[in-house]
């Protein structure tokens, strides 16, 4: 142990030091550990949300390992851990957003093997359409019918109101409506 001769205002003890650093290290543990399971349960969600940004299982991939490094490396920034599978989305979103930025490919529309098998592509109108919105209105798409999350889940994803979400999600959808007629 450590001990100062003299404590004064504002000093710390050494004492009080490493305990709050044993602490730190012991909340930082846990929480890798719970971002570390929420990643293996969710990793097909996560994959299936890339890959509707990419349309490419090699590039869905590396968004997801990049998306899985990033929680892992800012671990300690999840301020509430109920909230870990919502904090792991928003990175995943945001990393596919920033993959696309960066990258600008034009990503084929159509896989070969869309072209053979016709029960895959019943909605390839729809995808097409879907895949040309803005990104904000894609991934409420995405969000609500690709991943069946609740309205209340995707306003904690994207960190807006439940009202903003509702009634964008409502504009994207009357503004498909129109493209597909």
């Amino acid at each position: 142990m450590i001990f100062t001769k003299t404590a004064q205002p504002g000093m710390t003890l050494g004492v009080q030091a490493r305990v709050g650093e044993e602490e730190q290290r012991c909340i930082h543990n846990s929480r890798e550990e719970l971002i570390q399971r929420t990643l293996l349960e969710n990793y097909q969600s996560y994959y299936r949300l890339a890959l509707s940004y990419v349309h490419q299982e090699a590039d869905a991939m590396d968004i997801v390992q990049e998306g899985a490094y990033k929680a892992m490396r800012k671990a300690n920034t999840l301020r509430e851990e109920n909230f870990a599978d919502t904090w792991i989305y928003r990175i995943m979103i945001n990393t596919a957003k920033q993959y696309l930025k960066k990258y600008r490919r034009t990503y084929e529309e159509l896989d070969e093997d869309c072209m053979t098998v016709e029960g895959d592509c019943a909605n390839l109108e729809l995808r097409v359409i879907v895949d040309k919105l803005p990104i904000k209105e894609k991934t409420l798409i995405v969000l609500r019918y690709y991943e069946d999350k609740s309205l209340m889940e995707i306003a904690d994803i994207l960190q807006e109101n439940i009202n903003t979400v509702e009634s964008r999600l409502y504009r994207t959808l009357e503004k498909l409506r129109r493209e597909l007629l």
